[in-house]
């Protein structure tokens, strides 16, 4: 099964960094209640495992639709290499079980939305002749807004966890580009005092 999934993933080069350290949203800030929040979401564990040269991207999950990746781990990862990584991996979790429960309770309540106009229009999901009924685009405008309203306190505790996740990655990738660059400034500057010129 593993060798089956691994193959829908795709082998992507890049720059591999450190995750940072996963920070979890506080109950009153993740708007949960009790019985979405005693459902543990599962991450896939068909995912190919992690290699030295590539990251791997798999199929868009059905649930969050968003694609899983798996960074690559240098041969010779650094202890901030290794926390971006780790940071990294934490926060595509992080954001693929947001957006599963996100996602769920938005199609749930937009089904419980459409079958209760409809019962007060006296129409039933299926017409007599066999299609599906649905509503108009204002009708369902008034759903979405008042979904957005609702979830307006969410998505405003995700967007500002979104931002600190990111700008903390960009951070830890930019202290990983110093650090690569001055090894190589030192090592340069290490061979060209070490060689002895010729006469």
């Amino acid at each position: 099964m593993a060798n089956k999934a691994a193959v829908t993933w795709r082998r992507v080069s890049g720059f591999l960094l450190p995750p940072l350290r996963l920070h979890q949203m506080s109950g009153a800030s993740s708007r949960l209640c009790s019985s979405e929040q005693k459902k543990p979401i599962k991450i896939s564990t068909s995912r190919p495992d992690p290699c030295s040269t590539h990251d791997w991207i798999g199929p868009p999950n059905s649930l969050s639709n968003l694609r899983p990746i798996v960074y690559r781990i240098s041969e010779n990862e650094s202890d901030l290499e290794k926390q971006l990584r780790k940071l990294r991996q934490e926060t595509e979790d992080w954001n693929h079980i947001f957006w599963t429960r996100q996602n769920v309770n938005f199609s749930k309540e937009k089904e419980a939305f459409i079958i209760s106009q409809l019962k007060a229009k006296g129409l039933t999901l299926r017409g007599e002749d066999g299609r599906q009924s649905s509503l108009s685009s204002e009708e369902m405008a008034v759903f979405y807004k008042s979904f957005l309203d609702k979830n307006r306190m969410r998505h405003a505790d995700y967007n500002r966890e979104w931002y600190r996740r990111n700008f903390t990655i960009t951070l830890l990738m930019a202290r990983i580009a110093l650090n690569d660059f001055w090894r190589t400034v030192t090592a340069k500057h290490h061979k060209k005092k070490n060689s002895t010129p010729t006469i």
